[in-house]
């Protein structure tokens, strides 16, 4: 999982030491790859559609009770 190039949301700040969060990985295989700072070893894998669906879940705020909004 080396080679993969790990994102981070901007709203986690630039600054590793502030906390864990949360990266993505596009792989060349077409697979999006999740891991938490704190964990880098361990990594879940999903589609591209799985993720979509995540991410337009996200916008539509089908989580935010989860975060007490």
């Amino acid at each position: 999982m080396s080679e993969l190039e790990w994102r981070r949301s901007s709203f986690s700040g630039d600054d590793a030491s502030a906390g864990e969060s949360i990266e993505i990985a596009f792989g060349d295989d077409g697979l999006i790859h999740i891991r938490e700072t704190g964990d880098p070893e361990n990594v879940a894998t999903t589609t591209q559609a799985k993720w979509d669906a995540f991410v337009r879940g996200v916008k539509a705020g089908e989580f935010d009770h989860f975060a007490g909004l």
